[in-house]
């Protein structure tokens, strides 16, 4: 159509594009991107998401730096990691029936306050010279599992607080300032140990956990989704709400499908991740500083893919979109493993991390409209168990990478079996592919009874 247009006309053409400051600032601000923060209590979970986030980066870094420092030992810092991991693991299903019976925003409170006090304990134990390997396993372990119930807890009071109307654009905001934390917080905390030591950098996650505490109580949560937890909470026992929670998700063949989408990548492909420092070495022969740009392409991406689906408006979810990125995810990690120099291989971590954050946004937006509100706490409880098979995955692509003696052919295979994941879900499950762009509510919201 472009190669048709003679010269006249792509001047008329050049002359229609924008150009008047006012009108460009009043059509940025027409865009749907940031709506969800117009709305206050939505706003203040904003805040904490950011806030909590960033100290969980924080204590990432601050944390294996401090027992490297005490014992210098590679072991140990892979050991410190899963130990943080695991609580997700074991505590997330459970904390997913805490929130449906409970309360949310009591449960964030809580497992902020918590987080504060052990970020301040081991400040303290660092300062005074009293710090012991042990107190770092065991805090780790106990802020594993403060973060294993603030997740289900925080996810579905978006949707307490949003509506179906501004669902997805919620949840991509906030995976947005989950993937800007992630880029930003390693680096504040290097920053903070550089200049002031551990104890500083656990002084500052300590502060910015009373500050998301802070913003969450100011928080006023709808009545009607308190009428619901405490129906819950009438005539049935913790164990059978749990027991409900799983039997939901195994017969529902769609919310089946959709947490497998959901959650077999996050196992098969995230961990790719974890062999950065094998591709900037030994595959592009670089450094660090190669690692780096690699690392950084994924979380830009990353922050870009949110944003898009955040910009969708009301649009909840499509069931064709998710699995295109679904795919596409796989896709990006086998073209990244076979690329020659590592400027074209920035190019397709761009794009893993674009595809992996806007897939998982819809994915989890999907979950949530056609989840009942009763559920939606155990649902998103096994949901986020996804945080928990990051360490596992690692380990497989460890494995895979030592017994290939190949990162690449490693890489190579997981990305296959992502997109191998995506493309028999559509084949075994086609309802997903009909799914259209769907309102919150859409789901069962009948109450399901106590097997």
């Amino acid at each position: 159509m472009y190669l048709e247009m003679t010269p006249n006309k792509i001047i008329d053409k050049l002359k229609s594009i924008e150009t008047n400051p006012k009108k460009i600032f009043d059509n940025i601000k027409n865009l749907n991107t940031f709506e969800s923060l117009s709305l206050r209590d939505y706003r203040l979970l904003w805040m904490g998401q950011l806030a909590t986030s960033m100290g969980q980066w924080m204590d990432q870094t601050t944390r294996s730096w401090l027992i490297y420092e005490i014992t210098g030992s590679y072991l140990q810092l892979g050991l410190v990691s899963a130990c943080r991991g695991i609580p997700l693991l074991l505590f997330g299903v459970v904390a997913g029936t805490v929130a449906d019976r409970y309360g949310r925003k009591a449960q964030l409170i809580i497992a902020q306050t918590v987080n504060a006090i052990l970020n301040l304990i081991l400040a303290t134990l660092v300062v005074t010279g009293h710090i012991e390997v042990w107190h770092i396993y065991v805090t780790a372990f106990l802020a594993g599992t403060v973060q294993a119930f603030q997740q289900p807890a925080r996810q579905v009071l978006i949707n307490d607080l949003v509506g179906g109307k501004h669902l997805m654009n919620a949840i991509a905001l906030n995976s947005a300032a989950f993937n800007v934390s992630r880029s930003i917080g390693p680096a504040v905390a290097g920053l903070l140990i550089t200049l002031v030591g551990t104890s500083g950098s656990y002084y500052a996650q300590a502060a910015i956990y009373a500050f998301a505490t802070i913003w969450t109580v100011q928080i006023v949560v709808p009545k009607i989704t308190k009428i619901s937890t405490e129906k819950l909470t009438t005539g049935q026992s913790f164990l059978s709400s749990t027991k409900d929670g799983l039997a939901y998700i195994v017969k529902n063949r769609l919310i089946l499908a959709l947490m497998i989408l959901g959650l077999a990548p996050i196992l098969l492909g995230m961990p790719y991740t974890s062999m950065m420092p094998a591709f900037a070495t030994t595959v592009f022969h670089g450094n660090a500083n190669i690692q780096g740009w690699l690392v950084g392409a994924v979380g830009v991406g990353a922050v870009i893919g949110t944003l898009s689906i955040a910009s969708m408006g009301h649009r909840q979810g499509n069931g064709k979109l998710l699995v295109a990125g679904a795919t596409f995810f796989g896709v990006s990690l086998i073209l990244f493993s076979r690329s020659p120099i590592w400027q074209i291989a920035m190019i397709f971590t761009f794009c893993a991390g674009l595809s992996s954050s806007a897939y998982t946004t819809q994915d989890q937006t999907i979950i949530q409209t056609l989840a009942p509100k009763e559920m939606r706490g155990r649902v998103l409880g096994v949901y986020f168990l996804n945080r928990g098979l990051m360490p596992i995955g690692s380990l497989i692509a460890g494995a895979l990478a030592q017994w290939l003696n190949s990162a690449p052919w490693a890489i190579t295979i997981m990305g296959t079996s992502c997109v191998l994941v995506a493309v028999l879900m559509a084949i075994l499950v086609p309802e997903i592919l009909k799914l259209g762009n769907l309102n919150a509510g859409e789901g069962n919201d009948t109450p399901l009874k106590s097997s």
